[in-house]
């Protein structure tokens, strides 16, 4: 169904008023690319992950969580590639300074920030952070190179690369913020066998940031210079990774109806072959239609051995496994599915909101207003930050009422208690921060031992007892 309301402009100002997402480090006139999660922000990326994680481990037995570190040095990102090749095309305006993105626009016509056709030459930009690991810098004259790498990885039994050695060893002690989450599971694949005895298949799930350097961050958080993934890498042999391929597309399908997403905005188009990474044998990405068209917000990509081969060749360290059947050892080839939190999180908030034009009650917002538009967000239950709150019909029955908050609370539910303004105002807080039930206490709950318990997307209100508070919150969170 077509939702003209929303627009880009109109989530942002929603974030920022009710308190979803600050711009980062705003006092200091903000940080481009970067920002901060508030309480509603933060609790709605909590019931994503929540949600995700369950979702992984329905799929397919032996999954592993991980947590890998944000740093990588240099040796780990260029064996997977990102050295050399994990950049955009750059182009500057000579007259103005201004930088884009040469794929995105025409260099054929003026900038559109001065009306200048002046454009430099395009050349390609890395996006990863580069840091230095320690207080000495490759090009000091004091700095000698470390044997200790090299010594471990003999004792180990491995073959330290000789374009590490020496001179070239220098690069030690570069760093790079992760680009991706993947590559650390990567570099511990063997460690996750040899520790907890798993065979294949098996998958190493995985929720952290990552960071891009990106020329042109955009449209809010779709695309961001510090922005969290949520990624599962399943382990698998050759014979069996274009079926477990399609299994993995269809438990995303399910994972993305379960969280209430308009499954007719959602598209999986299959990439063409000139579009997937050199080393993907298949690639599918899911796409929501935005109001700035179909947008990517998770890939699902047959990465066949690519990635272990390399770490293998690059470390010197075997990451094969051997086939107690065939009596061989070989290379597990790899089922990525990676979607991006923060990308999610913006999605449902398009696809929640929604303008509802209403008659307004002269009781709940005074004389002279005959309408006015209620903003909801309709997201589903168990995602919504808030699961219910409870209102005192005026504020001296506050104390009954938040005797029956605070129990509601201490069961682990988070809830929200409001005693100002009327009713009505009460309501459209909650139903601007998608909350899905508003339990109110009046007069006659003292006698009757009943609350008045509103739903959020039809307003329906019906009379429930006290007593079955925590069943009804229940109940509303599994439906669908």
């Amino acid at each position: 169904m077509e939702n003209p309301t929303v627009t880009l402009d109109k989530i942002v100002a929603l974030c920022k008023r009710k308190g979803f997402i600050y711009q980062s480090a705003s006092i200091y006139g903000g940080l481009n690319g970067v920002y901060d999660f508030a309480h509603l922000g933060t609790l709605l990326k909590k019931n994503i992950r929540a949600e995700w994680l369950k979702s992984i481990n329905a799929t397919f037995d032996d999954i592993l969580e991980f947590e890998g570190g944000l740093l990588g040095p240099h040796a780990e990102w260029e064996a997977s590639g990102h050295v050399e090749n994990f950049s955009d095309p750059m182009v500057d305006c000579l007259n103005c300074k201004h930088r884009f993105r040469a794929d995105e626009i025409d260099l054929s016509k003026p900038c559109a920030n001065c009306g200048q056709t002046k454009w430099t030459d395009i050349r390609q930009f890395n996006l990863m952070f580069k840091t230095q690991i320690g207080a000495i810098s490759n090009d000091d004259p004091g700095f000698q190179p470390s044997l200790t790498a090299m010594a471990d990885t003999v004792a180990q039994g491995g073959v330290y690369p000789e374009k590490n050695r020496g001179a070239g060893h220098g690069k030690a002690n570069i760093a790079y913020l992760r680009p991706e989450t993947a590559q650390p599971i990567f570099v511990n694949f063997k460690n996750f066998i040899s520790t907890y005895r798993v065979k294949i298949p098996f998958g190493v799930a995985q929720m952290g940031k990552s960071f891009r350097n990106e020329i042109t961050p955009k449209q809010f958080l779709f695309r961001t210079r510090e922005f969290e993934q949520m990624e599962i890498e399943w382990f698998c042999k050759e014979e069996t990774a274009l079926k477990d391929f399609d299994t993995w597309c269809e438990s995303r399908k399910k994972f993305y109806s379960n969280i209430g997403l308009n499954m007719q905005k959602i598209r999986f188009r299959e990439q063409t072959p000139d579009e997937r990474a050199h080393y993907s044998i298949r690639c599918t990405d899911v796409e929501y239609e935005f109001p700035f068209g179909f947008k990517e917000i998770e890939g699902i990509a047959y990465r066949g051995n690519y990635d272990l081969t390399q770490h293998s060749k690059f470390s010197g360290k075997d990451l094969t496994v051997f086939d107690e059947e065939t009596r061989k050892t070989y290379t597990p080839h790899v089922v990525e599915c990676s979607v991006g939190t923060d990308r999610l999180l913006l999605t449902l908030l398009f696809d929640a909101y929604h303008e509802d034009i209403q008659a307004v009650p002269a009781e709940a917002f005074g004389e002279g207003r005959e309408q006015e538009t209620r903003i909801v967000l309709k997201l589903h239950p168990k995602i919504a930050p808030i699961k219910a709150a409870f209102f005192p019909l005026v504020k001296k029955l506050s104390v009954p009422m938040l005797a029956i908050y605070k129990n509601i609370k201490k069961l682990g539910y988070e809830v929200d208690f409001d005693e100002s303004a009327s009713i009505g105002k009460r309501y459209r807080r909650q139903d601007e921060i998608g909350t899905p039930l508003c339990f109110t206490y009046d007069f006659d709950s003292e006698n009757d031992n009943c609350v008045t318990v509103r739903d959020r997307d039809t307003t329906i209100q019906q009379r429930i007892s006290i007593d079955i508070i925590e069943d009804y919150i229940k109940k509303t969170l599994t439906k669908g």
